[in-house]
């Protein structure tokens, strides 16, 4: 997705060419985070933080909002884009709203005195960042949170003037106007208000133009918030979503395409909850902002076909997960699946003439359990669109697909999971940027490679090479007694690889090891002029083994 940025001053347009002023650097200053991973533990897996220091800091924003029961907008969405981006987030509820697509049924407000408890409790107990603001219905909790942020300063306050919804509803009276206006906007670090709400902020101005939204930038900064977003989303004049940030001496005009979609519910506290992660992380301001307006867009982008609720305006997804998850052909990983795994080759493919596509559909046609695309010499851009197109037809055959090393991919495209190699990108880091459901499978050779793969969260491990293989340099070959001593000591399923075909498949299977789910076949299959019909004979013969060596256990028994 295209997103632009110009940057002005007050006269005229200037390309974006200067850092973030100085006075924002210097007020805030955070930890540097350390990097995730994955500690082995005899029977389990614990999820441990390490840089190598005892005082590390997890990022925390505290959420100060109402609560939505349709869960699109307030302390729900600010929960769901923290835990997007990566950082701990409490709550202080101040009301509890009754209301879905069609718009809001009833707001129940909460008792001050617990208002102000939830504040303290969190306040003084758990290093809170930041702090982001969305519903505040009364002046009694605006003077709660004035108060307490005396008493426990925070690294930044992320106002979020939460008076009318993106729909039109009122959320908020008109009496807490002034208490904005008095104690609140002049400790905020940034408010950011939609056009309508800018409008109630400044009397009833009409903003209708990106010239009004700049002179009520500047009008609101007058009241003392350090730097000032006012979003235009809703701006009738623009076809594109403008929004204007002001950190009181430099404009900075924010676009990017405006995207056609029902589901716009929550953007504002999204946008909110992500600046206020992105700083709780150590971001400067501007930078904040940045990264908070593309993940809104994406998000928009990806969450447009979701249909949720009846009314005009339905909720997006935060983590980017609802449209995977309702398909129906998306199932967990089986051993099974490992029985005759499929493995691309470029070369392979443009000797023959093959497509990727081709070649995937073929090989499945063939009989292949599982699809992993290894294509080394492809351009990431050209790999990526064939990359999905595969997955199209691997979900529709109900059929797994991996990607040989490229994490990125994967990434990009879904896909089902990824396989490394020894010298990869290590699995227990594969595993904590792909999440707990996706497949990930690794390469061994040796008894101490499987026990580690178990260890970091590998699903299979690969075993070879087991016999001399062309399509990779410098492959050490482990044989049939390496595969099987590597079978004996893997806790995990295997899968047999290199230089396995239809001479000595039979062999590989007979070994009769009891994870030894399949083989993992390139040439075989590939490097022939009619993959479907290599891959039926491999797959008729791998079959009539595991029948045979099943049948030869049973009569010795």
């Amino acid at each position: 997705m295209a997103f632009f940025l110009s940057y002005s001053t007050p006269i005229a347009h200037h390309k974006i060419c200067t850092v973030f002023s100085s006075k924002q650097g210097s007020r805030h200053a955070f930890d540097q985070f350390g990097s995730l991973t994955l500690k082995a533990m005899p029977e389990e897996m614990a999820l441990i933080v390490t840089n190598g220091s005892s005082n590390n800091k997890i990022p925390h924003v505290l959420t100060m909002a109402g609560s939505d029961s349709g869960a699109g907008a307030g302390i729900q969405a600010d929960l769901k884009t923290c835990a997007a981006r990566g950082v701990f987030c409490s709550t202080v509820i101040t009301a509890v709203t009754a209301q879905n697509t069609l718009g809001v049924q009833d707001v129940s407000v909460l008792p001050e005195e617990s208002v102000a408890a939830q504040l303290k409790s969190v306040l003084s107990d758990m290093h809170v960042d930041v702090v982001k603001t969305g519903m505040l219905p009364s002046t009694a909790m605006v003077k709660i949170l004035h108060d307490s942020l005396k008493q426990f300063p925070v690294q930044a306050l992320v106002v979020d003037p939460v008076m009318v919804s993106t729909s039109g509803h009122v959320l908020a009276g008109s009496s807490i106007l002034d208490t904005f206006r008095q104690d609140l906007l002049p400790m905020a670090d940034i408010v950011t208000p939609n056009i309508k709400e800018a409008s109630v902020l400044l009397g009833g101005v009409q903003l209708e133009t990106v010239t009004d939204m700049r002179s009520a930038a500047k009008s609101l900064h007058d009241m003392g918030p350090r730097n000032v977003l006012v979003k235009g989303g809703d701006l009738p004049s623009s076809s594109d979503a403008v929004d204007i940030f002001f950190d009181g001496k430099d404009f900075y005009e924010l676009r990017s395409p405006r995207i056609q979609t029902r589901n716009t519910h929550g953007t504002g506290c999204t946008m909110a909850s992500c600046i206020a992660a992105e700083l709780a992380k150590g971001s400067s301001m501007l930078s904040a902002v940045k990264v908070a307006k593309r993940y809104v867009e994406t998000a928009l982008e990806y969450g447009k076909g979701i249909n949720i609720g009846n009314g005009p305006q339905g909720p997006f997804d935060h983590m980017f997960k609802l449209k995977r998850k309702n398909s129906s052909k998306l199932r967990l990983f089986e051993p099974s699946d490992l029985f005759l795994y499929a493995v691309t080759d470029s070369g392979m493919n443009k000797k023959w003439g093959h497509s990727i596509t081709d070649a995937v559909k073929a090989a499945i046609e063939g009989g292949a359990t599982i699809v992993q695309l290894r294509e080394k010499d492809a351009e990431t851009g050209e790999f990526l669109e064939a990359a999905k197109s595969c997955l199209e037809i691997c979900r529709a055959h109900n059929i797994p697909l991996l990607i040989n090393d490229r994490v990125d991919i994967a990434l990009a495209c879904d896909a089902d999971g990824v396989h490394v190699g020894q010298s990869d990108m290590p699995v227990n880091t594969v595993r904590a940027l792909l999440g707990p459901e996706k497949i990930i499978g690794v390469s061994c050779k040796t008894p101490e490679h499987a026990l580690k793969a178990w260890a970091d969260g590998a699903d299979y491990i690969g075993s070879g090479g087991v016999f001399p293989t062309n399509t990779k340099a410098n492959n050490r070959t482990i044989g049939l007694d390496g595969l099987k001593t590597v079978c004996l000591a893997s806790k995990l399923p295997v899968v047999a690889i290199g230089g396995i075909n239809l001479s000595n498949a039979r062999s590989v299977m007979e070994l009769g090891v009891v994870n030894l789910e399949g083989v993992a076949v390139v040439s075989a299959l590939f490097d022939r002029e009619c993959v479907a019909v290599e891959t039926r004979k491999l797959h008729d013969l791998l079959t009539e083994t595991v029948a045979n060596v099943g049948s030869a256990v049973t009569e010795e028994v």
